[in-house]
C-alpha cells in the first residue's frame, strides 16, 4: 500500500477579497510540481465566495467538473442552456467534453457559499457537453459511505466519463466504516469536509486530505463525528 498526505494547511492559498480558495493541486497561480495531481483527480478546490460575487463567464473543455456545496447557494448558468441553483445536499457535474462556457455566481447577497470544485481527467474526449443536478437527500445514510457518482448513467449519483466513484460519509464518533474499491488499479483520495478520524493508523483532521494505492480496502475509524468525502479514481 502507497499512500499520501497532504495537510489542511499545506494546501495553496489565493484570497481576492471576494474569492478565498484553498488548492489541493496546482491551480491558477498556485504551482507545486509535486501537487499536480493524484491520478485522474486533477483539481481540488475548496472555495468561499463572497454574497452576490463570483466567476464570470468563462470556458471549459475535456475535463469532468463536479460541485459539492457544503453551505449556501450557487447559480449556475450555461451555454447548454442550463441554469440553476445549487444548495448544500445536492451535487452538480458538468462534463465539458467539446467545449462549454458557464459561470458561477453566488445566488444570496449577505451569505458566502461555501463549495467544492472538483476536476477529473476524463477517459473520453471530446464528448457532446452535458449538464447533471440531484440531491442527495433520498440516498443519504448515516454512518457508512454512500455513493453519490460513478461511471454508470443507472447508477446511484451523478455520472461522468470516467471509471470513477465517489462516496459521502457522515461518522459518528467511535464508529468504524470500511470502503472497498471498486475497481484494480485505482487510488483512494479521502478529504475530511469536518471532524477526525484515523485512516488505517493515520490521524486525519478537518480538510487534510489523504491518498491510498496500491491496496484494495480501507478503514476509516471516526475520532469525532465526522463528514468525510471518498473519491476512488484510475490511477493512470
Amino acid at each position: 500500500m502507497k499512500t499520501i498526505l497532504h495537510k489542511a494547511a499545506s494546501r495553496g492559498h489565493t484570497n481576492l477579497g471576494w474569492l478565498d480558495s484553498h488548492h489541493t493541486f496546482s491551480f491558477g497561480s498556485y504551482y507545486n510540481p509535486e501537487r499536480i495531481h493524484f491520478g485522474a483527480l486533477r483539481v481540488l478546490n475548496d472555495d468561499s465566495v463572497a454574497g452576490g460575487k463570483g466567476f464570470d463567464t468563462h470556458p471549459h473543455d475535456n475535463m469532468e467538473i463536479v460541485s459539492i456545496p457544503l453551505s449556501g447557494e450557487l447559480k449556475h448558468k450555461d451555454s447548454t442552456g442550463n441554469q440553476t441553483v445549487i444548495k448544500e445536499g445536492e451535487v452538480q457535474v458538468m462534463s465539458a467534453g467539446t467545449g462549454i462556457f458557464h459561470s458561477e455566481y453566488n445566488n444570496l447577497t449577505e451569505t458566502e457559499v461555501k463549495f467544492l470544485q472538483i476536476w477529473v481527467i476524463p477517459n473520453k474526449k471530446n464528448v457532446t457537453p452535458r449538464y447533471g443536478q440531484i440531491s442527495l437527500k433520498p440516498i443519504q445514510q448515516e454512518n457508512t459511505f454512500y455513493q453519490i457518482l460513478s461511471p454508470n448513467e443507472d447508477d446511484q449519483g451523478v455520472w461522468i466519463y470516467q471509471e470513477a466513484w465517489f462516496h459521502l460519509g457522515s461518522i459518528d464518533t467511535g464508529t468504524s466504516a470500511n470502503y472497498n474499491f471498486k475497481q484494480e488499479g485505482n487510488g483512494l483520495y479521502i478529504f475530511m469536509l469536518d471532524g477526525e478520524a484515523d485512516v488505517d493508523g493515520q490521524h486525519l483532521e478537518k480538510k487534510d486530505g489523504y491518498g491510498i494505492w496500491e491496496t484494495d480496502k480501507v478503514t476509516i475509524n471516526s475520532t469525532s463525528k465526522a463528514r468525510i468525502l471518498l473519491m476512488e479514481v484510475p490511477m493512470y
